[in-house]
């Protein structure tokens, strides 16, 4: 009896430990497990504007919020020398980019290198020379299509963009970094603001400017109106730009202008150069291009050199600047600011960025601030001469300096009688170059279109145990406490048997 008893208690205790075990590690499995992120994705995008190509890196985590990823820039590289429009041979593009790319290859882990898109988006500059020789566009494209391919990231391509492209991509960034595409809630996730209001896009280029908003109805200017899907919303966006309009061209139609006033002399004054300031320029350099070819000479000498003369005359300087926009193609007409262009009134906040706010930071403003104040501080600059204004402005390259009252100028022209930005509204702009670390650039808003088409990947989980041991425990355990069931079920039938037995012989005797 005592040999049949102890085989039961130690089934008893198999079974009971079978038990415990098997919840014992589904409870610890489920959990103790841990979600790991699938870690983060990188961008570059070179911006190859006219004047410079600059160099983002941009990262994001893999898993994505309504398609879109969560793109956050963490490297900024400018490339030495002038926009690749300027190159004379494409050959001489490599030099340049290698200085940037090496910081880049620091920047993001080498084993991911080759997982990395790399994009080139070219702007005005690029546009202007394939409209003026489409061969040598393509050799600079040709150039940099080699270049990048023999770089260890994933090179997805050099491609000229359109004017729409590059403003509807800048609203975006703007957008973005201001937070009216998402916010994090209370409990830290991802959430569409609610009833938050987009702001309008003003950027100022070296080849052209680009305005970019949601007009009050989008319907009515159908033609020019863009529309973008981020984070599961759509949005209409109008959008123009236009070219030569960007700051370097349209200095350089100011430039041709005087020459062709001064009788195509070779000592030309310019009221918009500091008083005492003086320069020597050859006529490719301000009639060259494309956009003054209609103020070309007759007697055209692309070597000749003619000499500027600055008189700081800021009446005069204004007076000039005007000349550069046709203001009569649009007949008095509200909806039509310059160029015979039709736009939509502009509406809501504005953020300025590139060369507006480089511009309104030489003039010593930020933010935003009154028209009466920009005026004021604009007829300030104007007046002073070369020798205060290189104390005034100590670390600016004098390309730069000397070109400020003319840039303070045109960009009045442009918001107030381009864009009918007007006393009232004119505080609805606000001059900005950054938010947090990250450029107001079209270049952001490249990559984040870009992330719309990269796949997410799914968040990992990380169990204690790896599944098949998992698994083969549970089968273990299983099948141990179903046999013990099964032995103590059989011990029971056994023993009740015996007890059956024994009655019977005690009844016999008794009989």
């Amino acid at each position: 009896r005592m040999l049949t008893r102890t085989p039961g208690v130690v089934a008893q205790v198999f079974l009971f430990l079978s038990i415990v075990l098997v919840i014992a590690i589904a409870v610890i499995q489920i959990n103790q497990q841990q979600i790991l992120s699938p870690g983060l994705k990188y961008g570059i995008v070179l911006d190859a504007g006219s004047s410079r190509t600059t160099v983002y890196v941009y990262e994001w985590p893999a898993e994505k919020e309504n398609d879109t990823g969560v793109v956050t820039q963490t490297f900024k590289c400018n490339v030495k020398g002038p926009g690749i429009s300027s190159y004379e041979s494409p050959g001489a593009l490599a030099k340049p980019f290698d200085d940037c790319l090496s910081k880049v290859k620091e920047r993001i882990p080498a084993h991911l290198h080759k997982n990395t898109s790399l994009y080139l988006g070219a702007t005005a500059g690029m546009r202007l020379l394939r409209l003026q020789n489409e061969s040598a566009a393509n050799e600079v494209l040709a150039s940099i299509q080699n270049y990048f391919r023999a770089q260890p990231f994933e090179f997805r391509g050099a491609q000229i963009i359109t004017g729409p492209e590059e403003g509807v991509y800048g609203w975006i960034t703007a957008n973005y970094l201001m937070g009216n595409f998402l916010e994090r809630n209370l409990w830290r996730t991802w959430v569409h603001p609610y009833r938050k209001e987009t702001m309008g896009a003003l950027d100022l280029g070296g080849a052209s400017t680009q305005i970019s908003f949601i007009p009050e109805d989008s319907q009515q200017h159908f033609n020019s109106t863009l529309q973008v899907k981020l984070y599961g919303y759509n949005y209409n966006v109008y959008t123009h730009s236009y070219q030569c309009y960007g700051r370097d061209e349209a200095e350089k139609r100011l430039l041709a202008l005087l020459f062709q006033k001064s009788n195509a002399s070779s000592s030309v004054d310019n009221p918009c150069y500091p008083q005492n300031y003086n320069t020597s320029l050859t006529m490719k350099y301000f009639s060259g291009s494309l956009c003054t070819q209609s103020l070309r000479p007759a007697n055209y000498y692309p070597d000749q050199l003619v000499n500027f003369h600055g008189t700081g005359d800021p009446g005069l300087c204004q007076e000039m600047v005007s000349l550069l926009f046709n203001f009569t193609a649009c007949r008095d007409r509200e909806d039509c600011p310059f160029n015979g262009m039709h736009q939509p009134k502009a509406k809501g906040n504005f953020v300025a960025f590139s060369g507006f706010y480089y511009t309104i930071n030489a003039l010593n403003l930020s933010g935003h601030f009154s028209l009466d104040d920009f005026n004021s501080s604009m007829w300030f600059f104007c007046s002073q001469s070369w020798a205060q204004l290189q104390f005034m402005l100590p670390k600016f390259e004098e390309i730069y300096a000397r070109s400020y009252c003319f840039s303070a100028n045109f960009i009045y022209y442009l918001l107030v009688h381009g864009y009918n930005f007007n006393a009232e509204t004119w505080p609805q702009i606000h001059f900005q170059k950054e938010v947090g670390n990250s450029s107001i650039a079209w270049s952001l808003g490249y990559m984040l279109s870009l992330t719309n088409m990269i796949p997410a990947e799914g968040k990992l989980i990380q169990l204690p145990l790896n599944p098949p041991l998992f698994a083969g425990l549970l089968v273990f355990l299983t099948a141990t406490a179903l046999l013990c069931l099964l032995f103590l079920v059989y011990l029971c039938i056994v023993s009740h048997n015996r007890k059956d037995i024994t009655r019977v012989e005690h009844v016999f005797i008794s009989e």
